[in-house]
């Protein structure tokens, strides 16, 4: 504890410093988390990004033009190895039943133009076989790159259930007949009225064995000039921020990499996107979230949302380009 507050008080102090070496920084607007005014979904316009309320894992909705697509599907509840560290609270229901909810037609029937797995960790696609195999769910391709162990740290191999997460998706989407698609090409295409663009599709070589997170898909989504970033899990621990931050550029909203958590958005790559607004998915801050969040402000003083916080996150793009976001889009409790 003396440890994390001593950090507390030098963040503190190399906030205000900057403040004063470089005052321009003030003029950026901070907004609390928590502060977002709820919205009904019905009474919403425009092209419509839902980060949903699901622990500290993603399951995001995609929604243009009346087109659905989800990138990732949030944290389930299975163990296959009935290991102590993955039980874990799952939402695979919750979010199944968003869908229904939210994007369903007049017959109660959903379809998704797309969805993507950003990678093999539970956390990410956990809850797509639950989705996929619902009979009210039809999907129109998929997009997963193939998880190759071999590659992958020991530690994650043995202690975590990436191989079997990725099975059950990969067991669902054939079980319905839905085309994975490995190694995208083109990496552009259009859904609705934005322009997609899968970052990192392709796996650079590495030197030895890497983490899951390594080769994580980012998302990138255009309209009218307006660029938001879903970054996944990507992380820098092997160079990929630095590597794709150019190839990415500046954005108007960010969906941080890894939760927010050490390792991922790192300075250079804020510095390069510099987001106007960041939603984090997750439930709280914690050390690294501090660390994280201190370093966004001093670069630019932008507005933070966490899913766990504000009960989910909308993000409703207008027909210019412009962002508004809303909060409360998730009515069960936080587990």
């Amino acid at each position: 504890m003396k440890g994390y507050c001593s950090l507390k008080k030098l963040i503190a102090l190399l906030t205000a410093a900057c403040c004063v070496l470089f005052p321009h920084l003030t003029a950026y607007r901070v907004v609390s988390i928590g502060t977002l005014p709820t919205h009904k979904l019905a009474l919403c316009g425009g092209d419509r990004i839902h980060f949903l309320k699901t622990g500290c894992s993603d399951a995001i909705v995609l929604e243009s033009d009346g087109h659905f697509a989800m990138v990732d599907a949030g944290e389930d509840t299975d163990n296959p190895r009935s290991f102590p560290g993955l039980e874990l609270p799952g939402y695979e229901q919750e979010v199944l039943g968003y869908l229904k909810q939210n994007c369903a037609d007049e017959n109660g029937k959903v379809h998704l133009d797309f969805v993507l797995g950003t990678h093999a960790h539970s956390d990410h696609i956990g809850g797509f076989d639950t989705i996929l195999l619902d009979p009210d769910v039809t999907v129109g391709r998929a997009y997963l790159k193939a998880y190759d162990s071999s590659r992958i740290n020991d530690h994650e191999v043995t202690d975590w259930d990436n191989q079997e997460v990725y099975d059950q998706m990969v067991a669902a989407l054939r079980a319905r007949n839905i085309p994975q698609i490995q190694n995208p090409d083109p990496v552009t295409f259009a859904f609705g009225h934005f322009t997609v663009t899968l970052i990192n599709a392709v796996d650079p070589a590495a030197d030895g064995k890497v983490g899951e997170n390594d080769n994580s898909f980012g998302v990138l989504l255009e309209k009218n000039g307006t660029k938001i970033f879903l970054a996944g899990d990507m992380d820098n621990l092997s160079g990929d921020e630095a590597r794709l931050a150019p190839e990415i550029g500046k954005v108007d909203l960010l969906k941080v990499g890894h939760h927010g958590y050490a390792g991922s958005s790192s300075e250079t790559f804020i510095a390069t996107l510099k987001p106007e607004t960041c939603v984090v998915t997750n439930n709280r801050f914690g050390p690294s979230h501090d660390t994280l969040m201190s370093i966004i402000k001093i670069l630019r003083h932008d507005r933070i949302y966490l899913t766990g916080c504000e009960n989910g996150v909308l993000a409703v793009v207008g027909d210019q380009g412009q962002i508004n976001y809303f909060g409360g889009i998730c009515c069960w409790k936080t587990k």
